[in-house]
């Protein structure tokens, strides 16, 4: 960042890039033209292996967008967002315009609270049901920014994406190239600006479980713990298909994660059925009934972990015209 920013545009930037990104890679770059941010995908930061078309990596961007018009908001701010402004700039994903002023509701004020609050939990969790409540504000999250959670539970898909997931994390140990890419963004200092460090990672799995946890992302320095046997999954759908739906499913991604960090509910992704190319085009059949789906969530509750690290906003932001 070449320039000093308004206070609430820099809260925002800084909310911004509390998103979660595949293996914390954290693929954006912000640039703000007077009363506009650009909302760039860095393409340096794709996964070439996990996300070879960046649709994890646009989700991403997505949840910044949403972090950060969801502060400026709690600081009176009114913005509208365009998503894919321009069809010759594929990267430009979004522009935030500063439209006027506005007032928060009570919701968003929570949700603003939630958002350095928010993190992915790899630890098991505990065996206590997420209430009937507690599913509705999460449905209702995502309806809110147009999109569907499904709680597989109740729809007769659980099993075949519990398998879908066990498949495309025994397809993913034994792949060479994506164990090596896995391999560069994980198991790194606690106090890394980027990636997941090992303080991070869960303890291994004492048995098999209905649902496979990346192997990649475990701590054996832990003693094996038993995970719950039938954890809670959710899957995060839009209507429509497409790279501005990817922008938009990671906006209400991201209500839904916040949604439940403010009721008090631990999340993580469960990302290897998308990621593996066994297992990609079986896992949208499962769901075309629905709607495209972009990820898949595990809900739950559990122990607070550490918080993994994220490079400064005046790292990732340009200023080509200071805002006013």
């Amino acid at each position: 960042m070449n320039a000093s920013l308004p206070q609430a545009l820099d809260q925002a930037l800084a909310a911004a890039v509390r998103a979660p990104s595949p293996q914390n890679t954290q693929p954006w770059q912000f640039v703000v033209d007077g009363p506009r941010i650009e909302v760039w995908l860095d393409r340096e930061r794709v996964l070439a292996v996990a996300d070879p078309i960046a649709r994890e990596a646009r989700l991403s961007c997505g949840a910044a967008v949403y972090n950060l018009v969801l502060t400026l908001r709690v600081n009176g701010i009114r913005a509208r967002v365009r998503v894919l402004p321009d069809p010759a700039e594929r990267d430009l994903l979004a522009v935030i315009s500063i439209e006027g002023n506005t007032r928060s509701s009570t919701m968003d004020r929570r949700l603003a609270e939630a958002v350095h609050r928010r993190q992915t939990n790899r630890r098991p969790m505990f065996d206590r049901p997420v209430p009937v409540s507690a599913r509705a504000q999460l449905r209702s999250a995502a309806l809110a920014e147009g999109g569907q959670l499904e709680f597989l539970d109740g729809s007769g898909r659980y099993a075949q994406v519990a398998a879908l997931v066990r498949r495309a994390e025994t397809a993913q140990s034994t792949d060479e190239e994506y164990l090596a890419e896995a391999a560069s963004w994980t198991g790194r200092a606690a106090d890394s600006p980027d990636g997941v460090p090992i303080v991070a990672f869960g303890p291994p799995a004492e048995g098999p479980g209905t649902v496979s946890l990346r192997s990649s992302h475990q701590n054996p320095s832990i003693a094996p713990r038993p995970f719950e046997q039938d954890p809670v999954l959710a899957a995060v759908l839009t209507r429509d298909r497409g790279t501005a739906a990817e922008v938009r499913a990671g906006m209400i991604m991201q209500r839904v994660l916040l949604t439940a960090t403010a009721e008090g509910l631990a999340t993580s992704f469960l990302s290897q059925p998308f990621e593996a190319r066994e297992t990609r085009t079986h896992l949208l059949e499962v769901f075309h009934r629905l709607g495209d789906v972009h990820t898949l969530l595990r809900i739950g509750y559990g122990l607070p972990t550490r918080m993994t690290a994220r490079r400064p906003a005046a790292e990732v932001t340009t200023v080509r015209t200071p805002a006013r």
